[in-house]
């Protein structure tokens, strides 16, 4: 089975600093995989990279089998041109930390824009497609409200429903709940938790919170210094992690959210 996504020696620079280097990765087509580590250590990168927001500088991504920043041309592999890159989009969706709706768009809107104007989806299709997300999400009631009258919570379920109407092959969570208040956080992640059990996505998650990722994962891999330095099935990981940068991490992370919750 070939992998739904594929990173390959992946170099990722910011000015001086290496954030990817030699990053290799591979993930099964229907996997559901969380990214872990410490700021800066190059988990959202991967997501970003994915999402073509952020180019390469060495090495080479695959989307089910077709390369994402590069094509072939003459038999020669080349620089992705934008049609290719446009093409290789609509294999992917995010949802982000902060939302990202469209502020001057109804619901409704922000979820039917971008499968007709990009998919060239028939109105009346995307409409009721997106009424049937909106309604799976627990939104349907708000189909004509705007964003600024919904609490985060509500806005983030609108965002991964938006996401899940361009029908993604892979979707990628990138710290979808790190911007909501604490009471709010469960309703997300239990739409989270549907999604990836009633679709057969592949899905790359980042998050801190380490016992939905522990419930949910097929694979946790842990990043320091751009590298994965340990990865394995979650039960593993959480419970006997064998890397000195694993175990202070989670140590780190689990005794903070015992003493939010004391």
């Amino acid at each position: 089975m070939k992998p739904m996504v594929q990173f390959e020696h992946v170099e990722k620079r910011f000015g001086k600093r290496t954030v990817l280097h030699d990053f290799s990765l591979s993930v099964a087509p229907g996997e559901i995989l969380t990214l872990m580590g410490a700021s800066g250590s190059g988990k959202s990168t991967v997501l970003r990279i994915l999402m073509t927001l952020e180019r390469l500088h060495g090495g080479t991504v695959s989307l089910d089998g077709e390369l994402l920043w590069h094509e072939m041309k003459h038999g020669k592999r080349v620089p992705a041109g934008e049609n290719h890159l446009r093409h290789m989009r609509e294999k992917v969706g995010m949802v982000f930390q902060h939302f990202h709706l469209f502020p001057h768009m109804t619901v409704l809107r922000n979820l039917t824009e971008a499968p007709v104007r990009v998919l060239k989806l028939d109105p009346e299709e995307a409409r009721q497609r997106a009424m049937e997300l909106l309604d799976r999400v627990g939104m349907a009631d708000r189909a004509d409200a705007r964003p600024a009258m919904l609490s985060g919570g509500q806005q983030q379920r609108i965002a991964i429903a938006r996401a899940m109407a361009m029908r993604p092959q892979v979707l990628l969570f990138d710290e979808p709940t790190s911007a909501l208040d604490p009471e709010m956080v469960g309703e997300v992640l239990s739409v989270i938790r549907d999604i990836a059990s009633e679709h057969s996505l592949t899905i790359l998650l980042v998050t801190h919170e380490m016992q939905f990722a522990r419930e949910i994962s097929d694979r946790v891999c842990f990043l320091d210094e751009g590298a994965i330095i340990e990865q394995g099935p979650p039960q593993k990981i959480f419970t006997a992690p064998e890397h000195p940068r694993t175990q202070a991490f989670l140590s780190r992370v689990l005794n903070s959210a015992e003493s939010v919750q004391s």
